[in-house]
């Protein structure tokens, strides 16, 4: 099956050159905050399933003007467009099998490929050290955000999810609600409650989770390039997030000119 996928994988690829320099000469303007991006400016964001993650990277991208890369969002595109590596991951995932780190680094970079002239924010990958190593390979990562919310504040989280399942929309009933209650904003179709939202699924989940990124997040602190946000409500962390953002792009922008 994972021969397969690697296969099939390589069949799709077009190859083509790596990126430009970090910091090549010029300005792309932000519409929403008036500031200036270096030309090219990457981060990645980390934080267990529950954290606000989701939100934050919207209000990232539309205030900065950052594409927002999910790995879940790639998944799910392949495998609701039926594709062949598409039915090929489902399968694979509906066996309870990881996607292979290779796997899951070439459907990545295909996207950032596609994207290079662009700054980016990277979600839900890379989420092992094999994976960040194959990141750092090819792109340099500005920054780092890790949002580290307390786990009994997720389980309240996660109780009162709901999510629009052919898209990956995830409402919250208390802090992100849809317009319409139990209705997609975009579709109107019904929400749902996961089977995995449940305390005890989710208590697993974020204990892999744990296991599974701690490695990823020293890596990147080790790198001088980690910045933590702790706390409890997502409008709360943000105009943290926000600033952070706003004083890592002026550094950067003096050092551009």
């Amino acid at each position: 099956m994972l021969v397969a996928i690697r296969a099939t994988l390589r069949f799709t690829e077009h190859p083509r050159g790596l990126h430009n320099p970090p910091f090549a000469s010029g300005k792309t303007p932000n519409s929403t905050t008036g500031m200036g991006l270096p030309r090219i400016f990457r981060a990645v964001i980390m934080g267990p399933p529950g954290s606000g993650k989701g939100t934050v990277s919207g209000r990232i991208s539309k205030s900065f003007g950052l594409k927002h890369i999910s790995s879940g969002d790639i998944l799910r595109s392949n495998i609701n467009a039926k594709t062949e590596l598409g039915l090929l991951l489902k399968s694979s995932i509906d066996r309870g099998q990881l996607v292979p780190d290779d796997v899951m680094s070439r459907l990545i970079h295909k996207d950032l490929r596609a994207i290079e002239q662009c700054s980016w924010l990277l979600d839900g990958f890379p989420r092992t050290v094999t994976q960040a190593d194959s990141l750092d390979e090819v792109y340099s990562v500005h920054t780092v955000i890790n949002l580290n919310v307390p786990f009994h504040t997720i389980k309240e989280r996660l109780s009162s999810r709901w999510t629009h399942l052919p898209s990956g929309r995830v409402y919250n009933i208390d802090f992100n609600p849809p317009k319409v209650p139990g209705r997609d904003d975009v579709t109107g179709e019904l929400l749902v409650q996961r089977d995995d939202d449940t305390p005890d699924t989710v208590t697993r989940r974020l204990k892999a989770y744990e296991t599974q990124t701690e490695p990823v997040l020293e890596y990147y602190r080790s790198k001088g390039v980690l910045e933590t946000f702790s706390g409890t409500e997502t409008n709360k962390i943000w105009p943290h997030v926000e600033a952070f953002l706003h004083k890592k792009l002026f550094v950067l922008n003096q050092k551009v000119l």
